[in-house]
């Protein structure tokens, strides 16, 4: 069972909504004009925050037993387009690799106003197990 916490503060500063449970889980965002960078274009860190919260909860559904807890290790992200104010945008994420030692999410985040992939960003996450 992964540890306590509210990632969900962060997520609702951004106003990242996320819905589904297990392989179906997706985030949701309608783009604002407060997230909006000086290029008037969606800041490139919430495109992040939405894959990498997917993935978080990718490895939190995924939990080794015995596990206490993980952390990422690796993450990389390509950016292929971006998005304006008032644009919906959604994003996906996948198990590459589940081992007990690591794991390694795919998420892909899309602008589906404009039909277009924003980004994919995929990181390695290890998964921490208590000092004995």
């Amino acid at each position: 069972m992964p540890p306590p916490y509210d990632v969900h503060n962060f997520l609702n500063l951004l106003g990242i909504e996320i819905r589904g449970e297990g392989e179906e889980t997706s985030a949701h965002l309608t783009v604002r004009h407060e997230l909006i960078a000086g290029t008037g274009y969606l800041w490139a860190p919430v495109v992040v925050g939405i894959a990498d919260a997917l993935c978080a909860f990718g490895v939190s559904r995924h939990w080794p037993e015995g596990a206490a807890s993980f952390t990422t290790v690796e993450a990389k992200v390509n950016f292929f387009s971006s998005a304006k104010e008032n644009d919906e945008v959604v994003g996906h994420a996948m198990p590459l690799h589940l081992g007990s030692t690591t794991q390694v999410w795919d998420a892909r985040v899309e602008n589906v106003t404009a039909d277009r992939t924003m980004a994919a960003y995929r990181c390695t996450q290890l998964i921490l197990y208590p000092r004995s």
